[in-house]
């Protein structure tokens, strides 16, 4: 059993920070891909930014110049560093992981529970 979770989600001003992160645990065997998606109300789920085991990174056109991925492989976690939001960042923020479980035969799509990001004066 895998699971992803979520935290750092909040109500934040317009040109102000978060930091999300998600930690993945259970019994993996290696973890290939990390990354955030988001979703606003009435929207299709988004790439957000996304890091390799490999530390090949993708972002969003959206937030480029804005948000910075990075993972620490050591503690299975992913960070989403967020700076200069704006109301068009207000979303509910996924982690997803491309995970190998132990005994498992390839990699799984796994996604966490979301945190919400809102950004409003």
């Amino acid at each position: 059993q895998v699971q992803l979770v979520e935290s750092g989600g909040d109500l934040v001003q317009p040109g102000g920070s978060l930091r999300l992160s998600c930690v993945a645990s259970g019994t993996i065997f290696s973890i290939y891909s990390m990354g955030w998606y988001r979703q606003a109300p009435g929207k299709q789920r988004e790439l957000v930014a996304a890091i390799s085991s490999a530390e090949y990174i993708n972002y969003g056109d959206s937030v480029k110049g804005r948000f910075t991925i990075s993972r620490d492989n050591a503690k299975n976690t992913v960070y989403l560093q967020m700076n200069n939001l704006q109301p068009e960042d207000t979303a509910v923020y996924y982690c997803h992981g491309d995970i190998v479980a132990s005994g498992g035969q390839g990699s799984l799509d796994y996604w966490g529970q979301g945190t919400q990001v809102t950004v409003d004066s």
